[in-house]
């Protein structure tokens, strides 16, 4: 067995995302890797399993040289394949990654990216989801790949609470650096286009835009990517409303 960590790598754009192949490079430097991805986009999946079909982990021409397996799953299927049947060693760490454009603010609880990260966590291992301000398939990552290291460097020095991961979003263009913030509380504002099919059945093509609630702080990811700096939120998967539990202690039911 390798004295190298074992990283987990994968994303939620599929097997031949180009973030997904700039992340591997990076991380080589760190561990031994072992590539596993969705055979197709699963963008906005969050953190869905597959209960209803077999799940199927098919090794692939290898990125960079590592080992590489497509999933007909989705990004937490892969993980979870990962952690209790596709290999003889248990990861070490997670990384999920480089998305194609942000997950930032509320994104997180839809992205495939970080629920990968956040499956990652559940297994008690340190993990983040990295993702670039950027949608296109011909995105520049290089400088993002410095945040990809100089953030998962960190991890390594420090490591993570646990079931606790690392959401991580990069601007375009050089980053003046990088901020650690707070989620920004915002909501995505969704429109819905109605359609005609050619067959004359109707059907609708969501659509919209994100609204931030918080425009005048300076605390937030949002914040920090519209000034040009790597935001950087830990994020935890206790939901519960501490305040609001707080305040219904004494309700009579």
């Amino acid at each position: 067995m390798s004295d190298r960590p074992f990283i987990l790598v994968t994303n939620d754009d599929g097997i031949h995302a180009r973030g997904l192949r700039e992340l591997v490079e990076v991380m080589q430097f760190f561990g031994e890797i072992v590539v596993i991805s969705s055979e197709i986009s699963m963008s906005g999946k969050s953190c869905a399993i597959t209960v209803d079909q077999p799940l199927r982990a098919i090794p692939v021409e290898k990125i960079h040289g590592v080992p590489t397996y497509k999933c007909n799953g989705t990004p937490v299927d892969a993980v979870k394949l990962s952690f209790n049947s596709l290999f003889d060693r248990k990861p070490d760490y997670v990384v999920s990654g480089i998305n194609h454009g942000t997950n930032s603010s509320i994104s997180v609880i839809y992205s495939g990216t970080m629920g990968a990260a956040i499956e990652g966590s559940l297994h008690g291992v340190p993990s983040v989801g990295f993702s670039l301000d950027d949608y296109s398939s011909e995105a520049d990552f290089s400088k993002a790949k410095i945040i990809v290291a100089k953030v998962f460097q960190s991890v390594l020095d420090n490591g993570l609470p646990p079931f606790t991961c690392l959401n991580v979003n990069v601007p375009q263009g050089k980053p003046k650096g990088i901020k650690v913030c707070r989620q920004a509380h915002g909501k995505w504002v969704e429109e819905f286009e109605k359609r005609i099919d050619p067959h004359g059945r109707e059907y609708h093509w969501l659509s919209g835009y994100f609204k931030n609630f918080e425009i005048d702080s300076t605390e937030t990811d949002m914040y920090a990517l519209e000034n040009k700096y790597a935001s950087v939120v830990p994020v935890t998967v206790d939901m519960t409303c501490y305040k609001t539990l707080a305040e219904i202690q004494n309700w009579k039911f």
